[in-house]
């Protein structure tokens, strides 16, 4: 049984930083591409950050030179460390595993190729 747990979220002031965790049990961590992704009130789940088991990385652009991904295969975590933080980023962020080991899916965040997910953590920025 694959589980997928978050940690790290928080309220915080805009400009400041936060570290996302999220570690994983019940699947070969280092043969699975790893992603982030947020969902506001009222709006749809969008991919903010992903990396492949290859270690090659993605990032959309409204968080481009603002947020990293990172991954421990010897922790089965994967981190997102964000900096610079907006108002705007507040969201409920969520981990996930891709569908299958080895896998290359294209493009890399869209959430169809994730299917491991984690129940989320609450990242709340104030202006």
């Amino acid at each position: 049984q694959v589980q997928v747990v978050e940690s790290g979220g928080g309220l915080v002031q805009a400009g400041e930083s936060l570290r996302l965790s999220c570690t994983v049990s019940g699947l070969t961590f280092d043969a699975y591409g790893m992603g982030w992704f947020r969902q506001a009130p009222g709006k749809e789940r969008e991919g903010v950050s992903c990396i492949r088991w290859t270690n090659s990385t993605y990032v959309t652009d409204s968080v481009k030179g603002r947020f990293t991904i990172s991954r421990d295969n010897a922790k089965n975590t994967v981190y997102l460390q964000m900096n610079s933080l907006k108002p705007e980023d507040t969201a409920m962020y969520y981990c996930a595993a891709e569908n299958h080991a080895r896998g290359y899916y294209y493009p890399p965040l869209r959430t169809s190729n994730f299917g491991y997910w984690g129940q989320g953590t609450q990242v709340t920025v104030s202006s």
